[in-house]
C-alpha cells in the first residue's frame, strides 16, 4: 500500500509501476534468440546467470505501438516469475524504484481496452501517476482480451 516500493518504467510512452516485491531483478539482456512459432510478443529466449528467460516485448504484449521517439529500448529488463517460469519484460525505459505515495483501485477509463486489461489501478509515485502493470497479463499477451 502507501509506502510500498514500486519499480517505475515507461512502456509505449506511459509510466507504469510494478510492485518491487514481484520483481526478481533488473537485468541487462542484450542478446536474445528468436523462438520459431512463438507469439509476436515473445521477443525470444535470453539468459541470466545461466538460466533461460522468456523475453517479452512489453508494447507488443499489451497490444500497443512502441514510442516513435527514435530511442533504442532499454537493454535492461524487468525479471519476474509467473506460474513457476522466469520472464524478462523489455520496457522502453526503466526509471527507478520509489515508494508509493498513494494507490487507486482503478485505471482511468479513457485508456482503452488493451491498457485496461493490462493494468490493475494507478500508483502515485515520485515520477507522477503510474499505471500498475499486471505482469501475468503481459505473459498472456494481447490475446488476454478474448479470454
Amino acid at each position: 500500500m502507501t509506502g510500498d516500493l514500486f519499480l517505475v518504467a515507461e512502456i509505449g510512452g506511459r509510466t507504469v509501476a510494478v510492485p518491487a516485491a514481484d520483481v526478481a531483478s533488473v537485468s541487462e539482456l542484450e542478446k536474445t534468440t528468436a523462438v520459431p512459432g512463438a507469439p509476436e510478443w515473445i521477443e525470444g529466449i535470453g539468459t541470466q546467470r545461466s538460466r533461460a528467460l522468456t523475453v517479452i516485448d512489453a508494447c507488443k504484449a499489451i497490444g500497443i505501438e512502441g514510442p516513435d521517439d527514435g530511442q533504442v529500448p532499454d537493454a535492461r529488463c524487468i525479471v519476474f516469475v509467473c506460474e513457476g517460469h522466469q520472464y524478462a519484460l523489455r520496457c522502453d525505459r526503466i526509471l527507478d524504484v520509489t515508494p508509493a505515495e498513494s494507490l487507486s483501485g482503478e485505471a482511468p477509463k479513457g485508456l482503452g481496452a488493451l491498457w485496461l486489461t493490462a493494468t490493475a489501478g494507478v500508483v502515485e509515485t515520485a515520477f507522477g501517476p503510474a499505471l500498475r502493470l499486471d505482469l501475468p497479463a503481459c505473459v498472456a499477451g494481447p490475446d488476454r482480451i478474448a479470454a
